[in-house]
């Protein structure tokens, strides 16, 4: 029996953006990286200042290490090993450049790091290169993939899905399994930073490649979870319901283990969204329910960060589904989905709207619709 996670106490997943600093230029780079390091980021005394903070979730608490490029830091293996000696789970997403060698590798993995997670954008060089803004990329990433192996980290593999990027996921499904990853991360685009000027996909869309995703995480040699997606979870209920082969929908949301799971129906919350079991400390010390949510509830470690996510109106809110509003708010399954939050600040400034790339409308709502507004921008449009 997996352990359930408290959310109302501790994130599942903290995120710290530990620079903004990155060598490649993304399309839909959310932090709009630039190639030098911001000079008022978290010093590595401040780092680990945050880190003991974290440490009092959880002593297992997980912490995704993230940026830009975390690999421009030059502590980074100090920060991993710190906190590891803190038993933090510590994890890294770095950027597929020549600062990923193998010998950065082997020693984060001496440090303790618990795993890494690459992107993979496109099948081949020429479509992920170019979605990542850096000739190389590809090769860089594969190679990097090869070296985590040899290293015995685990592997995850994240793709953004956007118009450009959509047509392609069934061949990077198989480069997924080809490279022996144990959890593919599929991204659903939220129009912030340089991804506010790409297509995401349409509502309709999203709910095909939705039902796909629940046909290869039934197949897949590996483990898959959404991201900015939570609908993925109603999907998977509804195909449940269907087939009569049981009446639970595991986490697919958030670190791809089935914690946090909860039976739906009128219980308690399932899965994380931004602010609900999930934080982000961005590369100054802001505490944000996501990356993708860039409202601020408070700065460390000045500010105590389980205190600001325990105790912060922002973040109760967002912990509260019975403050929804719209389709979201009188939908069945907003107990076991609850909609992207970023996304929703993302289209409409207000963190408990709806969220305008689910298709579903619920049975008897006759209010508005969010993709109707025109006054809001619409993934897809």
């Amino acid at each position: 029996m997996v352990p359930t996670v408290d959310t109302d106490r501790r994130p599942l997943v903290l995120i710290w953006e530990v620079t903004q600093a990155c060598d490649l230029t993304c399309e839909h780079c959310r932090a709009d990286a630039q190639p030098r390091r911001h000079p008022d980021e978290l010093t590595t005394a401040e780092g680990k200042e945050l880190l003991d903070q974290v440490a009092d979730f959880d002593e297992r608490q997980l912490v995704v290490l993230s940026g830009g490029d975390p690999m421009k830091r030059p502590d980074l293996v100090d920060l991993v090993d710190y906190g590891t000696d803190q038993g933090l789970v510590m994890s890294l997403t770095p950027s597929g450049t020549e600062n990923l060698d193998r010998d950065a590798i082997e020693e984060l993995a001496d440090a303790g790091l618990k795993r890494i997670a690459l992107s993979l954008d496109g099948p081949d060089a020429g479509s992920h290169d170019a979605f990542r803004g850096e000739a190389g990329s590809f090769e860089s990433t594969l190679r990097a993939a090869e070296a985590v192996q040899d290293a015995g980290i685990p592997l995850q593999i994240n793709t953004t899905v956007c118009e450009r990027t959509v047509d392609d996921l069934p061949a990077i499904r198989d480069r997924v399994a080809d490279l022996g990853a144990v959890l593919w991360s599929v991204f659903f685009l939220v129009p912030v930073g340089r991804g506010a000027v790409l297509d995401g996909i349409s509502p309709e869309r999203a709910e095909l490649v939705m039902a796909w995703l629940a046909d290869v995480a039934e197949e897949a040699p590996f483990g898959l979870k959404t991201t900015e997606a939570p609908h993925y979870r109603r999907v998977r209920q509804q195909r449940t319901a269907e087939t009569g082969a049981g009446d639970r929908v595991r986490d697919e949301t958030g670190d791809g283990d089935g914690t946090g799971g909860r039976p739906s129906g009128g219980n308690r919350r399932s899965g994380i969204v931004a602010g609900d079991g999930f934080a982000f400390v961005s590369h100054t010390g802001e505490v944000y329910p996501s990356g993708f949510l860039p409202e601020s509830a408070g700065t460390v470690p000045e500010a105590d960060v389980v205190d600001v996510y325990r105790n912060s109106d922002l973040f109760e809110s967002l912990r509260d589904r019975d403050q929804l509003q719209g389709k979201c708010g009188a939908c069945p399954y907003r107990a076991v989905c609850g909609g992207s939050r970023s996304r929703a600040y993302a289209t409409t400034g207000d963190p408990l709207a709806s969220d305008p790339l689910c298709s579903y409308v619920p049975e008897g709502y006759d209010g508005p619709l969010p993709w109707e507004d025109a006054g809001r921008r619409v993934p897809g449009d």
